[in-house]
């Protein structure tokens, strides 16, 4: 059986990490497993670039921006990413007719990575794992509050246009053309949100849908003993620690930055500390009533996973998640969430018996919820944190995850499931 994994880079964001982590977990059960990636960061031999040279690699790193030409004529849209993927004349799908898999699975492909309408010429099972909303919206990754995917979208909000037909429509109706053209489609929701919502889209709505999640290596991300990274990364042992991050965290607005902010001017705690990853310290930065670590970047699992071990508690107050890695993440190293409870969260954190979910977006109720954890006595808080281990060990383990991915290409290839 041999897997081809197509996703726009390997080893950098949210959705490519998930994707290089299936990849690898397949490796390791023997199956034969290869990823196709528009922009190679690694030196995975197993991971293939569609650049075979300087050139294609600057065009490659050119194709996002070209991709965003039609999202420019809307000087009022909502600064979040909407991808038009109209960018052609690239090689992804001899690339695959030369690979020649049994399965092509779908990750994150827009960015210019992968035109709408090639995705009707691979002649192969596909099953795409939805990262987020793209999939079956008019181009926005986010859908917000909006429920035009349901119809036929039009007048989009993302882009705040008044015309019903705009660029969404007319990347829905792409899109409409393109699926009602393939019967080798089976979407996999990641989370049971996405999945729900998928299903009621009009555009895949008459798609297989299935439920298997993301999955993480629990021997990598394990808990480590916090003094002693506390040590490493020279923060203070006799602080409660506090940690919130992601990529861009304080700058996307879908992070939640602002919510929490508020959460934590409405902390009635002593003896605590902020720390923050994913951001350097921004200009202008929101001053606290104590002190704030700002990390930056982090661009390896062992930086990650000795912070979570540092650190009391995780915050991931995000406006939109589907199947957040931060969560998943800091519960496999036994640290505890607090975040809202919408989208996926509910799949990971279970309220008050390995973390909290919050109502959502209301700052007050975030504030209560790291408190809940922060005034646990030792016992309590020691039996959430083996709770939060204990959850990914059974449900989210790459080989507990892997296994079940594993009967779903079986199925495929047997005709049992279409």
């Amino acid at each position: 059986m041999k897997v081809l994994h197509i996703n726009a880079s390997d080893i950098n964001g949210g959705a490519g990490r998930a994707a290089y982590r299936l990849h690898k977990a397949l490796l390791n059960e023997k199956i034969e497993s290869l990823m196709l990636v528009q922009n190679k960061k690694s030196d995975d031999y197993t991971v293939i670039s569609l650049a075979n040279n300087k050139i294609q690699k600057g065009l490659n790193l050119l194709r996002p921006t070209i991709d965003q030409i039609p999202v420019k004529f809307y000087k009022n849209r909502i600064k979040t990413l909407f991808s038009p993927s109209w960018v052609g004349f690239n090689n992804v799908i001899k690339k695959i007719e030369e690979i020649n898999p049994d399965i092509v699975h779908l990750h994150w492909i827009t960015g210019g990575m992968v035109k709408i309408e090639d995705l009707a010429k691979i002649n192969k099972p596909i099953v795409w794992n939805l990262h987020d909303n793209w999939a079956f919206t008019g181009g926005c990754h986010i859908k917000w509050q909006c429920e035009k995917y349901k119809k036929k979208c039009g007048s989009c909000e993302v882009l705040k246009s008044n015309r019903e037909k705009d660029l969404s429509r007319w990347i829905w109706n792409r899109k409409k053309k393109v699926y009602s053209s393939m019967d080798n489609l089976i979407i996999n929701g990641l989370s049971r949100w996405i999945k729900e919502l998928s299903e009621e889209s009009n555009l895949l709505k008459n798609k297989k849908h299935i439920n298997i999640p993301n999955l993480i290596d629990t021997n990598t991300y394990k808990p480590f003993d916090k003094e002693k990274v506390r040590e490493v990364w020279n923060l203070p042992k006799n602080k409660k620690l506090i940690l919130f991050g992601a990529m861009s965290a304080t700058s996307d607005i879908n992070k939640g930055f602002k919510e929490l902010s508020e959460a934590l001017k409405l902390l009635n705690l002593k003896d605590i500390e902020f720390v923050i990853f994913g951001s350097s310290k921004p200009q202008n930065a929101p001053k606290f009533k104590f002190k704030t670590h700002y990390i930056g970047r982090l661009y390896d699992d062992i930086s990650l996973v000795t912070l979570y071990s540092a650190v009391d508690v995780m915050i991931v107050p995000s406006i939109q998640e589907n199947l957040s890695n931060a969560i998943m993440e800091s519960l496999s190293c036994a640290t505890p969430v607090v975040a809202f409870d919408i989208g996926g969260n509910s799949d990971m954190i279970e309220h008050k018996i390995n973390g909290y979910l919050a109502k959502p977006f209301e700052s007050q109720d975030l504030a209560n919820g790291i408190e809940w954890v922060l005034n646990l006595d030792e016992n309590e808080y020691n039996k959430i944190c083996e709770n939060a281990r204990e959850k990914v060990l059974k449900e989210f383990d790459s080989r507990v995850v892997a296994k079940r991915y594993i009967e779903l290409y079986k199925r495929i290839l047997k005709g049992k499931i279409k």
